[in-house]
C-alpha cells in the first residue's frame, strides 16, 4: 500500500521508469515460471528448506510484478479501490499460504506437481505479456523522444 503512494517517487529518485521496472519484474517472473515448469532450482541455497520460504514467497507476493501492477492500476482506478483489492488479495494469499500443508496432504504429490506446471505456464504467459507491453512502451517512448 505504501508503494501505491510513493512508488513513482522512489523510481524517479533512482532514475528508473515504470516500464523498465516492469521489464525487470517480467524477467524475475519468467525465471520463477521456468523453475516451476522444469522442476529446477536456478537459485540454489544450502540453508534449510523452511528458511527458503521467505525469498521464494516474497517476490511472488510483493515483488516487482506486484509493485508494477500497483503503479499501473493507479492510472486507471481510484486509490480506495486499489487499497481494497490489495487487502482482499492479502487475505486470500494468507489463507492459501496458511492452508498449504493441508492442501498438500489432501491433493498428493502428483497433483501438486501437475498444478505447479500449469501455474508455471500461466506465470510464464504473464511474464511475457508484462515484458512485451512494457518493451513496446519503452520503444515508443524512445522513438517519440
Amino acid at each position: 500500500i505504501v508503494f501505491l503512494f510513493v512508488g513513482n517517487k522512489i523510481l524517479k529518485l533512482i532514475g528508473v521508469d515504470v516500464n523498465s521496472f516492469a521489464i525487470a519484474g517480467a524477467f524475475v517472473i519468467f525465471i520463477i515460471a521456468l523453475e516451476m515448469i522444469l522442476g529446477i532450482e536456478i537459485n540454489k541455497t544450502t540453508e534449510a528448506k523452511a528458511a527458503s520460504i521467505v525469498p521464494i514467497a516474497f517476490p511472488l507476493v510483493a515483488g516487482a510484478g506486484t509493485l508494477t501492477t500497483t503503479l499501473s492500476l493507479r492510472a486507471e482506478f481510484h486509490d480506495i479501490n486499489i487499497i481494497l483489492g490489495i487487502i482482499l488479495n492479502t487475505i486470500f494469499v494468507y489463507l492459501v499460504l496458511k492452508s498449504a500443508k493441508w492442501l498438500e496432504n489432501k491433493m498428493g504429490e502428483a497433483t501438486l506437481s501437475i498444478l505447479q506446471k500449469v501455474f508455471g505456464i500461466i506465470l510464464l504467459a504473464i511474464s511475457i505479456k508484462l515484458f512485451t507491453a512494457n518493451f513496446a512502451q519503452l520503444v515508443l517512448n524512445y522513438i517519440n523522444f
